[in-house]
């Protein structure tokens, strides 16, 4: 999105501040990040309980799909219309803390409250001390594959690096029958990401050490190339940019893709709508040095400083973050607990695909905290696609612009 024009909206919301919405006694108004069909319903829950227990208090949800809640969110503070509570991009908060929309919540949280995290995923929403986010979700990324096909084209075990995974997919192809063997996302969000598992594998991160883009490194040309010479060997499905992440996992689901990395929620996904798939979870395939990474991810719920019920929307963040709202929230969307107590619920502990996952967590990278990355991964997305559907001698053009582009955000 055009982060300038972001940047206008909410510092016009912060000249009306005074103007926002006077909610009625007692009323807390939340806007919610629509995850799943369970996700309206959680909440709607949430609402029948806590409202039982505390008398004068009305919780009042608007559900919005996460295509649409960061222009929803700039519109209504820009308009002073926003509501008290909000689920938000984790990687969103560093803009509205240096509008000065968000409301710190340290004086709130007693030790206890704080001590109920499982520290990963509380630290990307503290910014200079202060915490101004609570983790509503935290997820990882990890490879499925599919048993049956790998062990139709005689794959013992999931590809360990990159190399094999790449001899792997061949093999998978080989067998015909409409299977690929590497499923890759190349439009919409996370797109720039599934780029990013390679290129930190071959030893590149987003930000160099100097705080340029990593575009423009020599494992992000290795990364990129390998990406490339998949899509025209036929190692990966066909249309790779016309697919986001749920097309390629609804090909999964449906038994014809080999491998392909993903979230904790698919495995949900095929309980319920592919039972019968056989699958297993394993690491994301490391470089040539042995280096690998996963994404971490966070989305937290953050109070506004023009809230008029703060208090009350205070209690409604402690009741759902205690260890039984957590985990119902949690285990129905397909999350990693950010709660320590629930991490020791057997549900995880006995989890052998969320054990996958939370093995990855020591190399986990999370979005870079930066003013304007948003606009710097739809740089990042953009440049994939351009390289996805040209010619391999195009590649090293093309991440040199993306990352002149990047550093022009960066202000490099």
């Amino acid at each position: 999105m055009n982060l300038a024009k972001w940047t206008v909206g909410l510092m016009a919301g912060v000249g009306m501040l005074a103007l926002a919405a006077q909610a009625d006694a007692g009323e807390v108004r939340v806007t919610v990040a629509e995850y799943s069909s369970k996700t309206g319903p959680y909440f709607e829950q949430v609402k029948k309980e806590f409202e039982a227990k505390n008398p004068g208090i009305t919780i009042k949800y608007e559900i919005v799909p996460w295509d649409v809640l960061l222009q929803k969110l700039t519109t209504d503070i820009g308009a002073g219309t926003n509501a008290d509570l909000s689920i938000i991009g984790t990687r969103w908060l560093i803009d509205f803390v240096q509008q000065d929309v968000a409301e710190p919540l340290d004086s709130y949280m007693t030790p206890d409250f704080k001590g109920r995290f499982i520290d990963t995923f509380l630290s990307p929403s503290i910014m200079d001390g202060k915490t101004y986010g609570l983790p509503i979700a935290a997820s990882a990324r990890a490879m499925y594959y599919n048993k049956e096909l790998l062990e139709k084209a005689g794959i013992k075990e999931p590809p360990k690096t990159w190399a094999e995974l790449k001899d792997d997919a061949a093999k998978i192809k080989a067998l015909g029958n409409d299977a690929f063997g590497f499923g890759l996302q190349g439009k919409e969000i996370e797109t720039d990401v599934y780029y990013y598992y390679a290129m930190w594998s071959f030893g590149t991160e987003i930000l160099n050490k100097d705080g340029t883009s990593g575009l423009s490194t020599p494992g992000a040309l290795e990364a990129a190339k390998l990406y490339k010479s998949m899509i025209d060997e036929g190692l990966t499905e066909p249309g790779v940019t016309s697919l986001n992440r749920e097309d390629v996992q609804n090909l999964f689901k449906q038994g014809k893709i080999g491998m392909m990395i993903t979230a904790p929620f698919l495995s949900n996904q095929i309980k319920e709508e592919a039972p019968k798939l056989k699958y297993g979870v394993a690491a994301i395939p490391a470089g040539p040095t042995g280096a690998r990474g996963t994404y971490g991810v966070t989305d937290s719920i953050i109070m506004f400083k023009n809230s008029k019920n703060k208090e009350d929307a205070w209690k409604l963040l402690d009741f759902l973050f205690t260890t039984e709202q957590r985990a119902k929230f949690t285990q129905g969307e397909g999350f990693l607990p950010v709660n320590k107590e629930e991490a020791k619920m057997d549900y995880y502990v006995n989890n052998a695909d969320l054990a996958a996952f939370t093995s990855l967590l020591p190399d986990a990278r999370f979005a870079p905290v930066i003013p304007g990355w948003e606009e710097i991964a739809q740089i990042t997305s953009d440049a994939m696609q351009k390289i996805y559907l040209g010619k391999p001698d195009e590649i090293e053009p093309t991440l040199k612009d993306a990352a002149a582009k990047a550093n022009k955000v960066l202000g490099k």
